[in-house]
């Protein structure tokens, strides 16, 4: 039996998220069926961090076991003839046994890219967030400052979230901007459901006025979603990349959104 890991992307636009669901869209199924057809058999796979209906992924990470033997070329190649035109397969990698796509990830970083502008978005409907009223980016950086480190983070968490703790560690919460879009980048060792959509949210909240910075940590402190901003859109939020140790030697993609 073989472990073969593969790292994939796709348009969330047309799929209700990751996981595999009855009788509706989604990634995981389309990337089994494909899956099954190179290999001449029926191959499930397991995914580093499922994401929601209309979130992208520049590089999602999944593994799966298999007695069939074929190039790694295949993997690939092969899989991505049989996948929809939004779904492809970037690489594959043996691995041991050892190695889980979930279990042996120490992180995941993910993007939130939000255009800021009176106008609503027209080319890239689907693939980016927008907030019509004027953002202070200082302020934003100031609030994002109180979310850094090791917290409970109920308070943006969705309520079917089936995650056992809501204790995160959020290493990194930093904002860009290039012309009229804002780009923010969040990697921690596991996210809640909802999560970074939350936080988007109370940063644009703070964003355009309607909270002073130290208010995120008052709503921090505070563990109750009900006193932070609603979810942001999925539009803009990229699964951007999950973090491993070395030692498995699985490739890097350059896919990037921002500058």
């Amino acid at each position: 039996m073989t472990r073969i890991a593969l790292g994939v992307e796709y348009d969330g636009r047309a799929y209700n998220g990751w996981q595999s669901q009855p009788d509706v869209p989604n990634v995981q199924d389309a990337l089994q069926r494909a899956l099954s057809e190179v290999a001449g058999e029926s191959i499930s796979v397991l995914t580093a961090g499922r994401t929601d209906t209309g979130v992208h992924a520049l590089e999602q990470v999944i593994h799966f076991d298999t007695a069939i033997e074929r190039p790694l070329t295949a993997w690939v190649r092969g899989v991505n003839a049989f996948l929809p035109k939004d779904i492809a397969v970037l690489w594959a990698h043996p691995v041991p046994e050892e190695f889980h796509a979930r279990f042996s990830a120490h992180a995941r970083s993910y993007q939130y890219v939000l255009v800021n502008r009176p106008a609503r978005i027209g080319v890239h409907q689907g693939k980016v967030g927008w907030f019509y009223l004027p953002l202070d980016m200082a302020a934003m950086r100031q609030a994002a400052d109180h979310l850094l480190g090791e917290h409970d983070f109920s308070a943006f968490r969705a309520a079917q979230c089936q995650a056992k703790s809501s204790v995160k560690h959020l290493k990194q919460l930093d904002i860009s901007q290039q012309g009229d879009t804002f780009f923010f980048d969040l990697t921690a060792n596991a996210f809640l459901h909802h999560m970074v959509r939350n936080i988007v949210g109370c940063l644009v909240y703070v964003g355009k006025g309607k909270h002073p910075p130290q208010w995120l940590k008052q709503v921090l402190e505070s563990r109750d979603r009900s006193l932070a901003a609603p979810t942001f859109a999925p539009d803009g939020l990229y699964l951007r990349h999950i973090h491993y140790d070395p030692k498995w030697g699985l490739p890097q993609s350059a896919v990037t959104i921002s500058p």
